[in-house]
């Protein structure tokens, strides 16, 4: 695998399950009548829906190690390369804010809404964080150990941040940040930022190796140690917890790293799914949607719940709503591919002749 000329298309590949997952849980959360909840289908479903935002923050994280990576090796200089990507995370920063001020314009809602925090809001300062961090190292072993501290950190602190009083004097659009604030936060940096940092971890790992032999030896340990780290978060959500106050469905370190062992052996099952024999050479529907998960998720909320689709908001049964989700990928696929061809048509337009050039002519 040579450096960057291949690129790693089972990331691509992880997005696009993620970008599925996403749609899933929004259009089935936003579709389904409320008395078709009960059932145990819907129930798994929104459990299955929480893995959206966490893989999609892990392979964000993935990406940052691995981009910082690439730019080390092609200038030679560490704290130009973290700059680069902590001002990609500062760009992200500036789209999350313009994201809440499209939905407040779309939604003709109160402009308390465009202090909301949604996973943009927390991506961009996370991913700025963490370029800082593995420039703040040297060798990748420091680095693995320093994205590893942190992510344990994070986990660990959540069921304590979400009860200290001493947040209690912050202003909500601060607070909102640090930890959940009815109608401000549906996400926040305990423990969300977490799944970044322990993706970069594994992205540093990635980015130490060059060969494809070498790659599949290193995602058959990372499938042994996310299963391992999923059963043994398993096993511990059983024993009594340390914390005065912990709900294993929120705050808890044990289903933190549940999701996080999870995502970390599925990478490894996206890796090999990805690597079976002419499957680089196909075209994938999953990889397409994720080169253009920002785009996705960009237009889709607003049409999942926004005024386009105020007919189907909470109307239909459970099995209805799995039908609008499939047909909505499926629109969801068509609109990445015609975003993608306007692009290829926007950059082979010829160039335009110079104005001195015209006056010649004419």
């Amino acid at each position: 695998m040579s450096d960057g000329v291949q690129r790693r298309g089972y990331l691509d590949w992880m997005r696009g399950l993620a970008v599925l997952i996403m749609i899933e849980a929004h259009t089935i959360d936003s579709w389904t009548r409320l008395d078709a909840r009960g059932s145990w289908q819907f129930r798994w479903a929104m459990i299955s829906a929480g893995f959206g935002a966490p893989l999609f923050l892990f392979l964000a994280g993935t990406t940052v190690a691995l981009s910082a990576g690439s730019k080390l090796r092609r200038s030679g200089d560490l704290h130009a390369a973290s700059r680069a990507v902590v001002r990609r995370g500062l760009w992200v920063c500036c789209l999350a804010f313009l994201f809440r001020v499209q939905a407040w314009v779309l939604g003709m809602g109160s402009p308390r809404s465009l202090l909301k925090v949604d996973i943009l809001n927390i991506m961009g300062p996370s991913i700025a964080a963490a370029a800082a961090l593995w420039g703040a190292f040297r060798s990748p072993r420091a680095r693995v150990a320093a994205f590893a501290a942190v992510t344990l950190a994070i986990a660990l602190l959540t069921p304590i941040v979400r009860v200290t009083p001493l947040l209690d004097s912050l202003p909500d659009p601060v607070e909102a940040y640090i930890r959940p604030i009815r109608g401000l936060s549906n996400f926040c940096i305990f423990p969300w930022a977490g799944f970044l940092f322990a993706g970069s971890l594994v992205g540093v790992l990635l980015d130490g190796v060059r060969e494809r032999t070498a790659e599949t030896r290193l995602q058959l340990r990372i499938f042994a140690a996310g299963t391992a780290l999923a059963l043994g978060a398993y096993a511990a959500s059983f024993l009594p917890t340390p914390y005065a106050r912990s709900e294993f469905w929120g705050s808890s370190p044990a289903f933190f790293l549940l999701r996080v062992g999870v995502i970390t052996a599925g990478l490894a099952i996206g890796y090999a799914w990805n690597a079976r024999a002419g499957a680089e050479s196909r075209w994938s529907p999953l990889q397409q949607l994720g080169r253009s998960s920002l785009f996705i998720y960009w237009i889709h909320v607003e049409m999942v719940y926004g005024l386009i689709s105020l007919r189907l908001h909470k109307t239909l049964s459970f099995g209805a709503a799995c039908a609008a989700l499939a047909a909505f990928a499926v629109f969801m696929l068509l609109c990445s591919i015609a975003k993608d061809r306007v692009q290829a048509w926007w950059s082979q337009r010829p160039p335009r002749a110079p104005a001195e050039s015209l006056v010649a002519d004419s």
